[in-house]
């Protein structure tokens, strides 16, 4: 999902920032109502650069990554999952890829934009039902989410001022069934052990399933 730098001209990438700046204001309230959020963000963003990190591979115009999405949407919580993506980009590009800086707002809106679709779309039911959270809704909300995430790369792709042939995304979009037929496995884990250990505090604390356990 990640957009290369130098195919989108400076000042589109303006706008990129301007919007993800838009985006992140708006939730802030949300953001700082629980304390909790702060940590949960903390935990997203230090999990999706790890694990963004760990899996990447140069498919066609951009890149595939294990990005754990419905994991940390579904124990997290929405905002600290929208926050988490954000800040985890900023860690990884200062840790591990600078070079991905300049396109930090970019790449996030291409994984901001399509959480909040999700959540507002299906994503509330899923948080409400917890450990009865049924494996085909897990496969349907990944597959829901990373159809977004490939139409904000084909997105980015044609306001870009190089020329990126219809084969090239066809062949990243494909890549990412990938990620639809594996990431469910580790989310369907995730969510019934850390529903199984709810009733911890540190449980409580860190991840938002307290309420469903």
């Amino acid at each position: 999902m990640h957009i290369e730098p130098g195919i989108i001209a400076p000042a589109k990438v303006m706008l990129a920032n301007a919007a993800a700046v838009g985006v992140l204001a708006y939730y802030v309230k949300d953001q700082i109502k629980q304390p909790a959020n702060i940590i949960r963000t903390m935990i997203a963003a230090v999990f999706f650069s790890l694990f963004m990190q760990s899996f990447h591979l140069q498919v066609g115009p951009s890149e595939l990554h294990f990005v754990g999405a419905m994991a940390m949407y579904l124990t997290l919580g929405f905002i600290p999952t929208l926050f988490g993506f954000a800040l985890g980009l900023l860690l990884q590009g200062v840790l591990f890829d600078p070079q991905d800086l300049p396109h930090l707002a970019v790449n996030s809106l291409s994984l901001m934009l399509p959480l909040i679709a999700l959540h507002y779309g299906m994503g509330k039911k899923l948080l409400a039902q917890g450990a009865q959270l049924r494996w085909s809704e897990i496969v349907k909300a990944d597959a829901i989410y990373y159809s977004g995430v490939v139409a904000m790369v084909g997105f980015w792709l044609s306001l870009g001022h190089v020329e990126a042939s219809l084969s090239a995304w066809v062949a990243f979009a494909s890549s990412y069934l990938v990620l639809v037929a594996c990431e469910p496995l580790f989310t369907f884990a995730t969510v019934r052990l850390l529903n199984k250990h709810g009733d911890k505090a540190w449980v409580q604390t860190c991840f938002a399933v307290a309420a469903r356990a």
